[in-house]
């Protein structure tokens, strides 16, 4: 099942197939690690709603939900 990371809940895990961000946006993701193929495990949200935490290549990564949202991921199989 395919969903954008801006779209898990805490706890849901899953692999980057792709990026739809385009120009600066897309090489800052890329910098911070989220790459296809990459793992990342949701933490939790603000309390707001944004940024989100994620766990990804073993540190924790703050994303805006924005940007969140150009990243589709490849949910893991029974992972909450």
């Amino acid at each position: 099942m395919d969903k954008f990371l801006s779209d898990f809940k805490p706890g849901e895990r899953g692999t980057v197939k792709r990026l739809s961000a385009e120009g600066r946006i897309k090489r800052r993701l890329f910098d911070m690690g989220i790459t296809p193929g990459a793992v990342i495990t949701m933490r939790k949200t603000a309390p707001l709603g944004d940024p989100i935490e994620v766990n990804i290549r073993g540190y924790e990564l703050s994303i805006r939900k924005e940007e969140a949202s150009t990243v589709l991921m490849e949910m893991d199989g029974g992972d909450k």
